[in-house]
């Protein structure tokens, strides 16, 4: 690769690392999404990061505080499945005291 070639290369990196920044990934999830979609090599990806980091070290020292105030995707989805499950369980154990508090009335007047 000549000297262009390899700068075009590292500014389309570095671009797409950006556009992994706007979905907050981690610099993990941006070298496997990387080399999953665009066949960048990791190491790649961790050097332009690593650079990019120095470069920019107030902007990404506040990222990761942001990062570690929300929750992840995965951690968002579980939640949800929690709530879910707590809600439909709680319904679940209503409807069968109501069923048995009907049995129960019925008893009563008969």
């Amino acid at each position: 690769m000549g000297d262009s070639s390899s700068a075009s290369y590292i500014h389309m990196v570095q671009h797409l690392i950006e556009k992994c920044l706007l979905f907050h990934m981690t610099k993990e999830e941006c070298m496997e999404a990387l080399s999953k979609h665009a066949n960048i090599k990791p190491v790649i990806t961790s050097t332009v990061w690593k650079e990019l980091e120095k470069e920019n070290r107030d902007f990404f020292e506040a990222y990761a505080r942001n990062r570690g105030e929300r929750m992840s995707e995965s951690e968002t989805t579980q939640k949800i499945q929690e709530m879910l499950s707590e809600s439909s369980a709680t319904s679940l154990s209503r409807r069968s005291s109501i069923g048995s508090q009907d049995e129960n009335d019925q008893d009563e007047h008969d």
